[in-house]
C-alpha cells in the first residue's frame, strides 16, 4: 500500500526542468492537478529556481555546481527548495554568476553525443550522491519514481539509484523516440553514447511495470518492445471552449504559437504562400520565443506572415479565443521527423479545446498530424500540392467547420480534460506500485 496516509502514493519526479503550474510543466499538471503536494517531490538539474506549484520539495543538482566541484570549490553540489518558501510567479530565475556557472550552462545547453559523454563524466555518482542527497530522499521515502524519459545519461542513473535504494518501480513518461532513434554516423562519440544510453534505458525499463505514453502510437512501439503496461495520458487544456463561430470571410485571423524549429518555419512559410494564393490580404500571425536569426529569417521576410516574439501562456489563450484558425505545423524533412514522429504537441490539446477551427499541416507520420487526422476535429493536409484546396474548403465551407467543431469537442472531453488525465495517471501509478510489489517485473 502507498506509504502516504491519504492514499496518494509518494511520487519522486526525475526530470531536467523544475515542475511548476505554468505552461512549461503542463504535462505534469495533467497528472498532479489534484494530487496532495506533500506526496510529490522532484530532483532536477536546470540552473534556475523552481516556483510554487504541486511539489512539496525540490532537490537541484546542476551542471554549474558540479563544474565548481571539479574546479576545486567546496560548495554543496545539491540545493533543497521547499514549496512554502517559493515565489508564486510562473517564471524561472537564472543563477548564472561566474565563469563556472557560464561553463555549466554551456554544457547543459548542448545535447551532442560528445557533450552528453562529457556530462556523464561530470555527473559521476561520487559527486552527486552525497550524504545530503541521501538524507533528502530518505526523508521523502518515495513509493515510485516518475522519470521523464530523455536523451541524457545522468537522469537515468539517478532514477535507477533511487529505485534500487527503495525497491520501487520506475514509471517512465515516454514522449519522444529516443531509444529507437538511431542515425548513420561515423562519429565514435555518437556510437559510444548510443551504446551507453541504450544500456541505461534497458535497465530503466526493466525496473518498470507501467509507462505513460504521449500517444497510442508511442504505446504500441515502446509498450510492445519492452513489454510494459500503462496508458496514453494526454495533456489537458484549461482553455474555456467558445461557442461555434464561422470563420470570418474578410481578413480571417490564422494563428500559430510555439516552436518554429525542426522545419516548422518552412511549413509555416508554405501555409503563408497558400494564404497569399487564395487571397493576397490573408496573413498568418506567428508567435515564438525563437531568437536564432537563421530560423526566423524566412518568417520575418514573408509578406503574409506577421512574426511576433515570445508571449506568455495567458496571452496565448486570449489570442486563441480571438482567432479564426488555429494552426499546427510540423516539418517535412527526414531529420525533422526523427524528432516528431512520436511526439504530440500541447498545441493539439489547446486547438481541440478552444472551439476555433484547426488547420494541421505536416507529414502524415508525424505524431501530432496523425493524431489530429484520427480525431476528425481538424482540417489536415500532408501534401503541399493540396494545401490551397484544404485551406479554401476550411474557410468557405461552414458545415465542414461545424463538423470539425463537434468532433474536436468530443475528443477534447474524452482525452484532454483534467479529470480524465488525473484519473488515468493515478490508476497507472497505483497499478505499477502494486504489481511491482507482487514481483510482476
Amino acid at each position: 500500500m502507498p506509504s502516504s496516509s491519504n492514499e496518494y502514493p509518494k511520487v519522486l519526479v526525475v526530470m531536467t526542468a523544475p515542475f511548476n503550474t505554468g505552461g512549461s510543466s503542463r504535462t505534469l499538471d495533467s497528472y498532479f492537478h489534484f494530487w496532495d503536494k506533500k506526496c510529490v517531490a522532484q530532483i532536477y538539474s536546470r540552473n534556475c529556481e523552481p516556483t510554487k506549484g504541486h511539489c512539496s520539495t525540490f532537490y537541484q543538482i546542476s551542471d554549474e555546481r558540479l563544474v565548481k566541484r571539479w574546479l576545486g570549490h567546496k560548495d554543496d553540489v545539491g540545493k533543497t527548495y521547499v514549496d512554502e518558501d517559493l515565489i508564486e510567479a510562473d517564471r524561472l530565475v537564472d543563477e548564472f554568476a561566474g565563469s563556472a556557472s557560464k561553463l555549466g550552462y554551456a554544457i547543459g545547453a548542448k545535447h551532442t553525443p560528445m557533450v552528453e559523454l562529457l556530462r556523464g563524466l561530470l555527473w559521476q555518482k561520487r559527486f552527486w550522491c552525497t550524504s545530503d542527497f541521501i538524507q533528502w530522499i530518505d526523508n521523502f521515502k518515495p513509493d515510485c519514481v516518475l522519470y521523464n524519459f530523455s536523451n541524457h545519461l545522468f537522469t537515468q542513473e539517478i532514477a535507477l539509484f533511487v529505485a534500487d535504494r527503495f525497491g520501487i518501480p520506475i514509471i517512465p513518461i515516454i514522449g519522444d523516440d529516443y531509444y529507437f532513434n538511431d542515425k548513420r554516423s561515423i562519429s565514435p562519440a555518437y556510437h559510444l553514447f548510443r551504446k551507453k544510453f541504450k544500456h541505461l534505458t534497458e535497465r530503466v525499463m526493466a525496473h518498470s511495470v507501467n509507462a505513460i505514453y504521449c500517444s497510442d502510437k508511442c504505446m504500441r512501439k515502446y509498450g510492445g518492445h519492452f513489454e510494459l503496461g500503462g496508458s496514453p495520458i494526454y495533456v489537458s487544456s484549461s482553455i474555456i471552449r467558445r461557442d461555434f463561430r464561422p470563420i470570418r470571410k474578410k481578413s480571417p485571423l490564422f494563428l500559430y504559437c510555439g516552436s518554429v524549429r525542426l522545419g516548422r518555419n518552412l511549413a509555416l512559410v508554405e501555409i503563408a504562400d497558400a494564404l497569399k494564393a487564395i487571397d493576397p490580404t490573408f496573413s498568418l500571425s506567428v508567435y515564438s520565443s525563437e531568437t536564432d536569426e537563421d530560423v526566423c529569417a524566412p518568417l520575418i521576410s514573408h509578406p503574409n506572415i506577421n512574426f511576433g516574439g515570445r508571449i506568455g501562456y495567458e496571452s496565448v489563450v486570449k489570442m486563441i479565443a480571438d482567432c479564426d484558425v488555429f494552426v499546427i505545423a510540423e516539418g517535412f524533412r527526414d531529420k525533422d521527423l526523427l524528432f516528431t514522429r512520436y511526439s504530440l504537441s500541447t498545441k493539439a490539446a489547446d486547438g481541440l479545446a478552444s472551439g476555433a477551427a484547426v488547420l494541421t499541416y505536416g507529414p502524415s507520420d508525424a505524431g501530432v498530424v496523425e493524431y489530429m487526422a484520427d480525431t476528425k476535429g481538424s482540417a489536415v493536409c500532408s501534401e503541399k500540392t493540396n494545401l490551397v484546396a484544404v485551406i479554401k474548403r476550411l474557410v468557405e465551407d461552414t458545415q465542414f467547420q461545424y463538423e470539425l467543431y463537434e468532433n474536436a469537442e468530443i475528443t477534447s472531453r474524452n482525452n484532454h480534460s483534467i479529470l480524465s488525465s488525473t484519473h488515468s495517471f493515478k490508476q497507472v501509478v497505483n497499478d505499477a506500485i502494486h504489481s511491482y510489489k507482487k514481483g510482476n517485473h
